[in-house]
Order: C-alpha cells, then structure tokens, then sequence
C-alpha cells in the first residue's frame, strides 16, 4: 500500500491533491469525518477539476465543483448534479485510512 498523507493534512470540508505512483493525479476531500477519492478529471472535457492548486470545492464548501464550467458533483458519491456532465460521476479511487492516521491508496 502507498502512503499518500495524513489524516490531519486534510480539514473538514476542504481537498487536497496527490500523484499516485503510476502519476495520476487524484484529491481526497473530508466530509463528517469520511474522506473520499477521485481522479481529477472531469467527466464532460477531460480537464483537470481545478484552476488553483487544491481549489476543488465551491465557495460553500458544499459540493465538488469544475473550475472549467461549473459542474457541481456530490461529495459522497461523485455524482454531478448540476452542469453538462449531469448524470456523469467522478471516478472514485480507493483509499484506506488506518490506525496510524495514514490514509492509503489501495492498490
């Protein structure tokens, strides 16, 4: 398994993005307590979800949000609700967080 960070790197409602060892480049974001895993891409271009480094939610910190045109996904799930990928989802990656606070990739 591949360290990727922390827990305590990653504060409630806010992401943060990681190069795995085959270098894609994937977020974690916490949510109550849960951190969930996507690859940044966006599922309608292709593009990289954010503009600034590690800007992956909306102003609210509600919801996943593309920086390229405003698609709106679901924190939980990927899915996007709002924008012209509606229907799409993020691909999730998987991750562990264990005992000692590391958070995982799965491999």
């Amino acid at each position: 398994m591949f360290k990727l960070c922390n827990t305590e790197d990653i504060p409630e409602r806010e992401a943060r993005s990681f190069e795995t060892p085959d270098d894609d480049i994937i977020f974690i974001t916490q949510r109550d307590g849960q951190f969930f895993a996507y690859q940044n891409i966006c599922p309608h271009l292709q593009v990289e979800l954010e503009f600034l480094e590690n800007q992956f939610l909306d102003r609210e910190q509600e919801y996943i949000e593309c920086s390229t045109h405003g698609a709106l996904f679901l924190v939980e799930t990927g899915e996007c609700i709002s924008g012209p990928c509606q229907g799409q989802s993020l691909e999730k990656v998987a991750i562990e967080v264990h005992s000692d606070g590391g958070i995982y990739l799965v491999e």
